[in-house]
């Protein structure tokens, strides 16, 4: 068992190898010698009795111990941090937001959780997907992100505090020249036997094509195969433009040049979006994010899905465990 006093500084040491996975780095960057460093890293294993580190003359790599310790160790160090500020007056450090696209909900709510906090940093991310972004929280390189956490595995989501903020009404993402870009919305039913693109073969979204493929299933839509995978708005464009299949996307996808959103209807399928940050993680921009969640959902209706909608059950359940 390992003593209820570990003295943070060892922890630091561990943190900064960690990250660095080199022991020369690590102890550059903590202004210490390398010797020093070295043995901080020993006197933590032997205080847990375990193995944290594989060394070889080419590389340093976390044991499995080491991967388990590192979002516990991040977490009581922010504990330390948040400790140290509430009575130095220091400003809270910066808050590490995912946004997985600019310009929908989760940009929306970030925008209002600076006008209510405007002496913090809330840091915007621009990353893609939950499944990626949730990995990165645990291991402490995020803070927070958005997006739907159902489709999370158990182990990741347990280490996660989940707040639901808007049932999002699907849309589509059509070529200007596609048959259905004239109507003002589209039918499920319209989709029959139609290929549409859902994130399929992208790892850093899977939660997201999981629930497409469950909505493709009940009406005969083929999930289109994947595409390299794009960073940013302009790459994004030209692989879709080049694959040429309709885009499954949510109602405030901001619309790309060439393209037009048409919402789903007969019934409205929606995305859960929920924000997720690590359990346990104290900071005034969670308090803010959540806040500000809150009054957007009150004043535009985000918590009460339309009647006949479409959802899985375990996305209904979800979203409504809210606290």
């Amino acid at each position: 068992m390992p003593p209820a006093d570990t003295d943070p500084r060892l922890l630091r040491a561990f943190l900064a190898v960690a990250d660095e996975l080199h022991f020369t780095r690590a102890a550059a960057r903590l202004f210490v010698a390398q010797q020093a460093l070295s043995r901080d890293v020993r006197r933590l294993e032997r205080a847990l009795g375990a193995e944290l580190f594989v060394r070889t003359t080419r590389q340093v790599t976390l044991t499995p111990d080491g991967e388990r310790l590192l979002p516990y160790a991040r977490r009581v160090l922010d504990a330390h941090a948040e400790l140290a500020g509430a009575f130095s007056g220091a400003p809270a450090r910066p808050l590490l937001v995912d946004l997985n696209s600019d310009g929908a909900t989760a940009a929306r709510v970030l925008a209002r959780a600076r006008e209510l906090l405007p002496e913090c940093e809330l840091m915007a991310r621009f990353e893609s997907g939950l499944t990626w972004a949730a990995a990165e929280i645990l291991a402490g390189r995020l803070d927070a992100s958005f997006g739907r956490a159902a489709g999370l595995a158990p182990a990741v989501r347990a280490g996660l505090s989940v707040y639901p903020v808007r049932y999002e009404p699907m849309a589509l993402m059509l070529p200007a020249s596609h048959p259905l870009a004239a109507r003002e919305a589209v039918a499920l039913a319209e989709l029959s036997g139609e290929t549409v693109y859902a994130g399929a073969g992208n790892e850093r979204t899977r939660e997201w094509t999981d629930l497409a493929a469950l909505l493709f299933a009940e009406w005969d839509i083929t999930m289109a195969p994947p595409v390299p995978l794009a960073v940013g708005v302009a790459e994004f464009q030209r692989v879709i433009s080049k694959a040429g299949h309709p885009v499954l996307a949510v109602v405030d996808f901001p619309p790309l040049p060439g393209t037009v959103l048409r919402p789903l209807v007969d019934p409205v399928p929606l995305s859960p979006l929920v924000l997720v940050w690590r359990t346990g993680l104290n900071h005034p921009g969670t308090d803010a994010l959540r806040n500000a969640a809150d009054q957007l959902a009150r004043a535009e209706g985000w918590l009460v899905p339309p009647s006949g909608c479409w959802l899985p059950e375990g996305d209904r359940a979800l979203m409504r465990n809210r606290s």
